[in-house]
C-alpha cells in the first residue's frame, strides 16, 4: 500500500515584514495577528523560478532520507498553478531535468491550488499502484508572489512562497484513508488571474470555506465511521487565521484547539500549506489519526483521513 514515508520543504529566508505591509494599509498588529495570521511572508528571489523551489524541496527530502536513491524515483507529480515562465512545458519535466532523475520517470503536473495536496496524494497513490511503481515524489509549489499585486490590500498581506516534497512508497509511516472531494466552478470568478494579476473576493472565499469545509469534514468522518474525538488533529489549509478559527469554531464546538494553526512565518502558501503542517507537526508527533482539508481556487475542495501504520 502506497503511503507517506517522509516530507521535506523549502521556505525562502528572504521575505516581507507583514506588519510593515499592514501599517501601509492602516492595519494594526492586532488585526495582522488575529485576522491575517502572518507576521512574515517568505519570497523567492527574482531569479528563482517555480521549478527551482521544487528542486530545493526535493533536495531537502533526499538529504533527510539517505536511503532514498534519486534514481529510484519512478513517479513525479508537481502541484502548481504557477509554473515556470508561461507554463509550458509542464513544471514536472523541468524538475526531472534539474534533479537529474531517470528519464524513465512518469512526470506530470496537477493544476490545482489550495486543495492540490489532497488531490495530489490520491492521484499519485492511485497512479503508482495501478502502474506498479515503487517510489514517487509529490511536490507542491505555488509562488503567488509572481501574480500578486503588492498594492492589492486583499491579497498582498496573505501569501508566502514555499515548496514541499513528499516521498510516497510502500511500507509507509502514514497511510491514506477515506477521502472526499468537490468542485463548484460557478465560483471561479472569486479566485482568478486576469492580465497576469491575481484577484480574490475575500468575503466570498471566507463564506465558501465556512459553509463547505465543516460540512465536508463531517461527511468524511461519517464515511469513515469516525467521530471528531477519534481525530488527533485537523490540518486544514492555512488560508488566514480568521478562516482557520472560523472553521474550527463551526466544526468543533468543544475542542477547536484540535485545528492546527501555524502560518505566522509563512502566510498562505497555497498548495504547500497542508504538507508544511504535516511535516512540522505530524511526522515527529504522537498522533495516530489526522484529518486534512484543502480548499480554494476552482472553487475546489478535498478532505482526507491519514492514519499511522
Amino acid at each position: 500500500m502506497i503511503g507517506i514515508k517522509s516530507i521535506a520543504s523549502y521556505v525562502p529566508t528572504a521575505g516581507l515584514d507583514n506588519y510593515v505591509q499592514g501599517a501601509k494599509f492602516g492595519k494594526d498588529e492586532e488585526f495582522m495577528f488575529g485576522k491575517i495570521g502572518a507576521s512574515f511572508l517568505p519570497r523567492k528571489a527574482p531569479e528563482q523560478e517555480t521549478s527551482d523551489l521544487c528542486v530545493e524541496a526535493a533536495r531537502a527530502l533526499f538529504a533527510s532520507n539517505p536511503d532514498l536513491d534519486p534514481q529510484s524515483i519512478d513517479a513525479l507529480i508537481v502541484v502548481t498553478q504557477n509554473g515556470d515562465e508561461e507554463g509550458l512545458p509542464h513544471t514536472a519535466a523541468i524538475v526531472q531535468s534539474k534533479l537529474g532523475l531517470s528519464t524513465r520517470v512518469a512526470a506530470f503536473d496537477v493544476s490545482l491550488g489550495c486543495s492540490g495536496y489532497v488531490y495530489g496524494l490520491y492521484a499519485i497513490k492511485g497512479f503508482m499502484e495501478a502502474a506498479g511503481l515503487k517510489n514517487g515524489l509529490l511536490i507542491t509549489a505555488d509562488p503567488y508572489s509572481k501574480i500578486v499585486d503588492p498594492e492589492d490590500r486583499n491579497t498582498t498581506m496573505l501569501f508566502g512562497d514555499a515548496a514541499t516534497a513528499t516521498w510516497m512508497a510502500e511500507d509507509a509511516v502514514w497511510n491514506l484513508g477515506q477521502a472526499r472531494f468537490g468542485t463548484d466552478g460557478s465560483g471561479a470568478e472569486h479566485l482568478k488571474v486576469s492580465d497576469g494579476k491575481f484577484f480574490m473576493n475575500g468575503r466570498q472565499v471566507f463564506n465558501f470555506a465556512l459553509v463547505k469545509v465543516p460540512a465536508h469534514l463531517h461527511e468524511l468522518l461519517d464515511a469513515s465511521g469516525l467521530q471528531s474525538a477519534d481525530i488527533d488533529a485537523f490540518c486544514i489549509h492555512q488560508g488566514s487565521a480568521a478562516i482557520v478559527d472560523a472553521v474550527a469554531r463551526r466544526f468543533e464546538e468543544h475542542h477547536p484547539e484540535k485545528f492546527v494553526k501555524d502560518m505566522l512565518e509563512t502566510g498562505n502558501t497555497v498548495s504547500s500549506s497542508v504538507p508544511l503542517l504535516l511535516q512540522k507537526h505530524m511526522l515527529d508527533g504522537n498522533w495516530k489519526r489526522v484529518a486534512i482539508s484543502g480548499f480554494g481556487v476552482g472553487l475546489s475542495w478535498g478532505s482526507a483521513i491519514l492514519y499511522r501504520n
